[in-house]
């Protein structure tokens, strides 16, 4: 099995698996703040590309004025929807749409913002990813509205404490995004943390494969460093 479709199998068919991992994501909170600096979140409506289970739907939720939320698989909205009624978030809208084409109007969000979606087509389209992400970004354009914000949040390397792309494909997609598209850049670190390494083995072995799950052993990671880059620019 390729990486690519280890990744589609999950999302698809063991989303409480990839929850129950993310929730141990960034457990210091280092997004937020890293967010609020990039566009006032106060009062803003949020268009979200690949929402997956939710994580920062229900991290920005309580923070602004409403969110609607995307993603492809329904399996991992509906661990979504679980998600946001226990936490008895009510201002946002879920549904299954691809990122290339969301069912929503024209300059109609503050903030459009992606975390860890788009970068999946450099794999999933290795000779057209630059048309599949040129069409995701330009549905992002077209439902923000003038004077707001687009944000891309994608993987820097895990288990490195600098930041460092995984391949060779993501290098070129974040340069890209800087050179062709005008993104500006920064990264944050975005540990995972873990009760025991027991566990710590177990999740990052499900998600980055055997050679992730042998590095937390040898490395004794009960706290298995990432880190993740932010590309955001204003219309």
């Amino acid at each position: 099995m390729t990486e690519e479709n280890h990744f589609k199998r999950i999302y698809a068919q063991q989303a409480e698996g990839y929850d129950a991992l993310i929730r141990c994501h960034d457990v210091e909170g280092n997004l937020l703040p890293a967010l609020t600096v990039l566009h006032p979140l106060e009062g803003s409506q949020v268009v979200e590309f690949g929402a997956g289970t939710g994580r920062v739907t229900a991290l920005l939720a309580p923070r602004v004025r409403s969110i609607r939320a995307f993603d492809e698989s329904e399996a991992m909205l509906a661990i979504a929807e679980r998600r946001l009624a226990e936490a008895n978030i009510t201002n946002v809208t879920l549904a299954p749409a691809p990122n290339t084409g969301l069912p929503v109007e024209d300059n109609s969000a503050d903030l459009t913002i992606q975390g860890w979606s788009f970068g999946h087509a450099t794999g999933w389209y290795p000779d057209s990813w630059r048309d599949q992400i040129g069409n995701m970004l330009a549905e992002m354009s077209r439902i923000t509205r003038p004077g707001g914000t687009l944000i891309n949040i994608e993987t820097q390397g895990t288990g490195f404490e600098t930041p460092r792309a995984p391949s060779q494909a993501l290098a070129d997609y974040y340069t890209w995004l800087e050179q062709e598209h005008g993104f500006a850049f920064k990264w944050i670190r975005m540990d995972y943390t873990f009760d025991s390494l027991e566990e710590s083995e177990k999740w990052m072995r499900f998600f980055f494969g055997g050679e992730m799950g042998q590095r937390v052993i040898e490395n004794n990671w009960l706290v298995v460093p990432e880190c993740a880059g932010i590309w955001w620019k204003t219309l």
